[in-house]
């Protein structure tokens, strides 16, 4: 465990990747207290302007104790694009739960990010509201939460002017378990602008995770984003298929 730890620390460094962050990927099952996680490496085909080709890592962090659930991401990407330029992005994320309900949480959370090939030169979110827990089954559940936020937000494309607005950021989600070594897990976020519900971002993003032996397993993810208004040149839609190995730890 302190082995692993210590791994895991050498490797938080900078930030990362997609424009709408699954916080419900980061969250590890437990039922015991203290710290746990996971590392993984991927590798990625993806298209929006350009065709891509990325490696990537990420670290994630869970520490739990009585009510409280605090989790820390922090990922990179490094982008090959058309075959020929190299390209890079970054989120890191912070997130506390406080359950003072067996079937509702309040959660805090704040993110930092980059994206080059998005135009992204900074996007900072805080954000807080609650979460509830829909089913009470152990083999299926579903989650929904609603949040407002605050965005700053600075892109590069000549044109857009800094953003400072509050968003709302409502998600529905359901993790499934078929069977001891695999998991389901999907998010669906949609997150219009206070003062102008036709500016709007949504997300889905589903994930595949099958155990392989002892601490380690294979994940498939797929991510579909839609922007009402990107960066000037960027086009509304986007999506990922990403795979890879995966190491958690208890």
């Amino acid at each position: 465990m302190k082995f692993s730890f210590l791994i895991v620390s050498l490797l938080i460094t900078t930030s990362i990747q997609s424009q709408i962050l699954n916080a419900e990927s980061l969250r590890k099952v437990t039922d015991t207290s203290g710290w746990s996680g996971s590392m993984s490496a991927n590798f990625t085909l993806k298209r929006n302007v350009n065709d891509f080709v990325i490696v990537g890592s990420d670290v994630h962090l869970q520490y739990k104790m009585n009510k409280h659930l605090v989790l820390f991401k922090n990922d990179i990407k490094f982008q090959k694009i058309e075959g020929e330029n190299f390209d890079n992005s970054g989120i890191t994320h912070f997130r506390h739960n406080y359950r003072f309900h067996s079937r509702i949480a309040w959660e805090t959370f704040f993110q930092g990010q980059y994206n080059k090939v998005n135009l992204i030169d900074f996007r900072a979110l805080l954000g807080t509201g609650p979460r509830f827990k829909l089913t009470t089954s152990e083999n299926y559940k579903f989650y929904l939460g609603t949040l407002i936020m605050y965005e700053h937000e600075e892109v590069t494309d000549g044109i857009t002017p800094l953003q400072r607005d509050f968003r709302a950021s409502a998600y529905l989600s359901f993790s499934l378990y078929p069977s001891e070594n695999v998991t389901v897990v999907s998010t669906t976020y949609y997150q219009p602008l206070l003062d102008s519900f036709s500016d709007y971002r949504i997300s889905s993003q589903s994930s595949l995770v099958v155990g392989l032996f002892k601490n380690f397993s294979i994940n498939t993810t797929y991510t579909f984003i839609y922007d009402a208004f990107p960066a000037i040149g960027i086009p509304n839609s986007q999506y990922d298929l990403s795979t890879g190995i995966t190491y958690s730890f208890d």
